[in-house]
């Protein structure tokens, strides 16, 4: 896993795309900072750049660098999740522009997969993750159902956790706002 993690930190230092196994299902991504990196993952997605993408980090820790203020109810919400959790936090900051939603948000999940825990410690910033399929398709439960044009587009292909044949799902969506109020977008 090692070598498989140098490899990849070094695609995504020079603004490469990579296909990779994530805590939920396979994902796309990128360094969440590169601008031009998330246009190509857009693109490849066949996605309206309105529509924004979440990031994996590999600790809570980190959140205080790319949240201008972590509501105290996320830290709780972390803290009890049982399955994976994404949370949508107000005051983005240090991302790529073209990352955020419309009202500066972004989607965060702390990634609970050995794999990406030490590529993210590698690399030393979030990595986007979105779905690998084309905009409006289903979502691949496994490597084996992801599309030639998502796997043959990418700058690289993690070999780690191919052969597996478990169905997996996408994470739960929470949105939190300003004032710690919390919307459900996704059980």
């Amino acid at each position: 896993m090692h070598q498989e993690i140098k490899k990849t930190v070094e695609i995504l230092r020079n603004g490469g795309v990579i296909l990779y196994p994530t805590d939920t299902i396979w994902g796309i991504g990128c360094d969440a900072t590169n601008t031009q990196a998330i246009a190509k993952i857009y693109k490849l997605k066949q996605r309206h750049d309105a529509k924004s993408m979440l990031i994996l980090m590999d600790s809570p820790n980190r959140l205080p660098q790319y949240i201008q203020e972590v509501p105290e109810i996320a830290w709780e919400l972390m803290e009890v999740a049982d399955k994976p959790l994404t949370i949508i936090y107000p005051g983005a900051k240090n991302l790529a522009p073209n990352l955020l939603a419309e009202d500066g948000s972004v989607g965060i999940r702390i990634a609970h997969d050995e794999f990406c825990e030490n590529l993210i410690r590698q690399f030393k910033k979030p990595i986007v993750s979105t779905s690998a399929n084309i905009s409006g398709q289903p979502a691949p439960s496994g490597y084996a159902d992801i599309s030639p044009e998502i796997a043959e587009n990418v700058d690289y292909v993690v070999h780690h956790r191919q052969e597996e044949q478990n169905a997996s799902a996408p994470s739960q969506i929470i949105k939190i706002g300003l004032g710690g109020e919390i919307q459900i977008i996704r059980h």
